[in-house]
């Protein structure tokens, strides 16, 4: 079989290692690709962007399965595309992607079928906004309806705070067209999960729980990022939690697919708030995260390979994913600077050659130039590895704390807080 990835991040450069390691799958190909995805045996780069571009390209090759990493390739309608020409593809088709791509039709959604959320309103008003604001109290939650790169999300301390954030959404377009629209909600306490699961459009099977660190800066703090690194499982999200989140969202959430036939072969991520009041979801992603995938890949010993021909087939169950025992840890190596301005095209050869086996460095979007990997983008690097809790640790920042790269930072306390 051959396999198409679309995307060039850490999460698609970990997708072609792992479908590297299937007996069913003889080539890979992905569309841009990375460095790291040059490397990978087996894999080979393609130059191709354009939707149809990638569908005649999976045609002419007999593409086995294409998965698609980016979210907006989803919002466009590549898996309608594929369809029409009967290839099998994992992803939502463009109406069901609505759930991750506007904040408003989620939590619409959510509302409808009893799944519990953060009180909210949707605006494209400031002022009748800023006034929603106000009376939720402080900290409120200001969310861009639209696709932000996982950056459109800020946490309002003060009613000033909120008026800057507002202003600067639908006034002042700080996501294009995707902030003139906002979702203005309640402020949860607690904890935060991530599950990602996989629809085979009967059944929704969870992997293994993660927690994200989207903060710039260690405690949680700084500026939103697409994310700084990840441990899974979660340790926050014990058995009470995953009944809770089985019973009163997941169940909810498969009843409102088929009732709204938003029926489809691919992936549900659920962004989810741990609170003493239980389990609230925050929002629905449907491609697999980063950077969670990194590590749930990494201890996955299901072959990745079967696992998405069952879901295409509708006959995924939850005794095809197995992982093993060790935790898995997942840090980022960003550009000094990121999320604002960052020097581009490090040389970030030697962090992959003085890597211990004990370690697996994932690649960002970079160029393969005369044989080096020079960075192009602010998150640069996933440094991943497995084994028991204080084990795990000191693989992975034992090899980064030994790291001469004053261009790379990366924060110390993932899976610590």
């Amino acid at each position: 079989m051959k396999i198409l990835i679309v995307g060039d991040g850490a999460r698609e450069h970990a997708l072609a290692h792992k479908l590297s390691e299937s007996d069913k799958v003889e080539k890979i190909f992905v569309a841009p690709g990375n460095g790291g995805t040059k490397n990978e045996k087996i894999c080979t780069n393609i130059a191709i962007k354009g939707l149809f571009e990638l569908r005649d390209f999976a045609l002419i090759e007999g593409i086995g399965i294409t998965i698609v990493g980016p979210e907006a390739s989803l919002m466009e309608g590549i898996v309608d595309l594929f369809e029409e020409k009967g290839l099998k593809i994992i992803g939502p088709h463009k109406a069901a992607a609505l759930l991750e791509g506007s904040k408003s039709f989620a939590k619409d959604f959510m509302v409808k079928y009893g799944i519990k959320t953060a009180r909210y309103e949707t605006f494209t008003d400031a002022n009748s906004a800023k006034a929603y604001a106000k009376s939720l109290g402080f900290p409120a939650v200001i969310k861009a309806d639209g696709l932000a790169q996982g950056k459109g999300v800020e946490i309002a301390a003060s009613e000033s705070d909120a008026n800057l954030v507002i202003d600067s959404y639908i006034m002042g377009k700080k996501f294009n067209e995707a902030s003139t629209k906002i979702v203005v909600e309640e402020f949860l306490e607690g904890k935060e999960a991530s599950l990602i699961t996989i629809f085979d459009g009967e059944h929704i099977i969870p992997l293994r729980s993660s927690m994200d660190h989207k903060k710039i800066l260690e405690g949680e703090k700084g500026l939103n990022t697409g994310g700084m690194g990840s441990i899974s499982p979660n340790p926050y999200f014990t058995k009470t939690v995953e009944d809770d989140f089985r019973k009163n969202i997941l169940e909810n959430t498969l009843k409102g697919l088929k009732s709204e036939g938003l029926i489809f072969r691919g992936i549900i991520f659920f962004g989810l708030m741990l609170t003493d009041k239980g389990v609230y979801l925050l929002e629905y992603n449907l491609r697999f995260g980063d950077p969670e995938t990194q590590g749930l890949l990494y201890t996955l010993r299901s072959d990745l390979a079967d696992v998405l021909l069952k879901t295409l087939d509708g006959k995924l169950s939850e005794e095809d994913i197995r992982y093993e025992e060790d935790i898995a840890l997942c840090v980022v190596l960003a550009s000094n600077g990121y999320p604002l301005s960052y020097k581009k095209n490090i040389d970030v050869t030697p962090v992959f050659e003085n890597a211990p086996a004990e370690v697996k460095v994932y690649s960002y979007a970079t160029d393969d130039k005369d044989g080096r990997m020079y960075s192009k983008g602010g998150r640069v690097l996933s440094v991943v590895a497995s084994g028991s809790y204080d084990e795990v640790f000191k693989k992975v920042y034992g090899y980064l704390d030994e790291l001469q790269e004053p261009d790379l930072i990366f924060r110390k306390d993932i899976g610590r807080i």
